[in-house]
C-alpha cells in the first residue's frame, strides 16, 4: 500500500501546536481593507484555533 499523501492546500493553511491543536489564520484580511475598521483588521491579524467540528477532517488531510 502506498504512503498517504498530505493535502498541499491544508499543509499551507494549518499548523499543529505543541499540544496537538490546529492553528489557522483568519480570512478577509487580504484586500478591500479601506472599509474595514482598524479594530476589525487588528483582530483578523491574530491566529486562532480550528473549530472542533472541523478538526477531524483537517487532521485527515494532514495525515496526522
Amino acid at each position: 500500500m502506498p504512503k498517504m499523501k498530505t493535502k498541499g492546500s491544508a499543509k499551507k493553511r494549518f499548523r499543529v501546536t505543541a499540544s496537538g491543536k490546529l492553528k489557522r489564520k483568519h480570512a478577509f484580511k487580504s484586500h478591500i481593507l479601506t472599509k474595514k475598521s482598524h479594530k476589525r483588521k487588528k483582530k483578523l491579524t491574530k491566529a486562532t484555533l480550528v473549530d472542533k467540528a472541523d478538526v477531524k477532517s483537517i487532521k485527515q488531510q494532514l495525515c496526522i
